[in-house]
């Protein structure tokens, strides 16, 4: 007998990353991944199988339901993986709201919820119900769990959720939220098998990727997030603008006359590094450009970044170890030594060849704070939790 496979997907606002995994003991490994690009024409499927690679064009229209997509998408899959053996899908789903503290079995009831948060995550949240419902379209009988990027968050103290707004807001929901939760949850996991003596301690987390977000912990529980209500605050991230005073939404609308949908548009799809540069979203072509406004906007990031790291440190106390992860995180040398030398007050010293190198502990033997770059793996946790509810599902039945 086979052992039972599991996939994941984790979607973006216009890319969903699928994870296929194997359980053996109750735990995932996972033997295959694959993504859609969304903005690709024609569609494509970047499918990896251990070493082969490849990328193949999709034939099926991209509709509101994605049946097709995913039905071809599936079919790619089991040309080299025996998806008769598939006995769950977990997704990651951007915001859990007040209702999820934890993964969830998807019912009828959990969807509805789900969707109810659709105006809170409008760019991500819809991807996750679109995904949820074609599964349940093609393979009605897998039981489909949910994994939320709010719900690490949620130990975070209301005075730290709290906006400065009338009261009653906060009661209807209005409040900080962060995101992330499932890479920060991730860098917890590995803080704890590879340096438990930093993993109690207080410690920023920073995910910079083309979405980018920092979260303060102590002791596994998040205590602080540069993210609040919406995926759109705190740094500025490739094409999202982070902080921004509310009153330049209001002239926006007000005083240049934009909609409310070319509002949401620019804050979206406009701003960050890309609205700053003027030239790209990808900090990558932004390093290798010579524009002083490429420049300018690499400078502003890390500005930002190191600004919220100060922030952060403050809500904790203290600081003992900072964490780089997720795209940039993990791969832009120069970016984390902007950060670093704007942190230097904080005791913060590199060791520029480990840094250089991409290395584990990137910080000098004279550093008072250890710094650190660790890969994230998001559908490592969107497994993990979806076993969790499979095993709770048996459970009850």
């Amino acid at each position: 007998m086979n052992a039972p496979l599991l996939l994941t997907f984790n979607p973006g606002s216009s890319t969903v990353k699928i994870g296929l995994f194997r359980v053996v003991a109750g735990e995932a490994t996972r033997i295959g991944q694959g993504m859609i690009d969304f903005r690709h024409k024609p569609l494509q499927l970047h499918l990896v199988n251990g070493g082969e690679t490849l990328d193949i064009a999709l034939q099926s229209a991209v509709t509101e339901d994605l049946h097709d997509v995913l039905d071809e998408t599936l079919g790619w899959f089991a040309t080299h993986f025996s998806l008769d053996d598939l006995v769950s899908v977990g997704h990651r789903v951007v915001h859990g709201g007040d209702r999820f503290a934890g993964p969830v079995a998807i019912t009828d009831e959990t969807l509805a919820a789900i969707t109810e948060l659709v105006p809170l995550a409008p760019l991500h949240q819809p991807q996750s119900v679109r995904l949820i419902r074609a599964i349940r379209h093609l393979r009605p009988h897998l039981l489909q769990a949910a994994s939320f990027d709010t719900a690490f968050h949620r130990t975070q103290a209301a005075l730290v959720q709290r906006f400065a707004i009338p009261r009653g807001l906060f009661d209807k929901g209005i409040k900080r939220y962060g995101f992330h939760g499932l890479s920060y949850q991730f860098i917890h996991g590995q803080l704890e098998l590879q340096f438990p003596q930093l993993a109690s301690g207080k410690v920023i987390a920073a995910h910079l990727g083309s979405g980018a977000s920092l979260c303060a912990f102590e002791d596994g529980a998040s205590r602080d997030s540069s993210m609040g209500f919406s995926t759109l605050d705190g740094i500025p991230m490739a094409t999202r603008c982070g902080a921004l005073d509310a009153g330049v939404v209001l002239h926006l609308l007000e005083q240049q006359g934009l909609s409310v949908k070319e509002v949401e548009h620019m804050l979206y799809e406009q701003s960050g590094l890309l609205g700053v540069s003027g030239i790209s979203a990808d900090s990558r072509e932004l390093e290798a450009s010579h524009r002083p406004e490429a420049r300018e906007a690499l400078e502003l990031f890390a500005f930002r970044i190191a600004g919220e790291a100060a922030r952060l440190a403050a809500t904790l106390g203290g600081l003992d170890s900072l964490v780089f992860t997720a795209g940039i995180g993990e791969h832009q040398p120069a970016v984390r030594l902007a950060v670093c030398e704007r942190l230097a007050w904080l005791g913060i010293e590199l060791d520029r060849d480990a840094n250089d190198s991409n290395a584990c502990v990137i910080s000098s033997a004279r550093s008072q704070i250890t710094v650190l770059v660790l890969p994230t793996d998001e559908e490592q946790i969107i497994a993990n939790e979806a076993i969790a509810v499979l095993h709770n599902e048996a459970l009850k039945s």
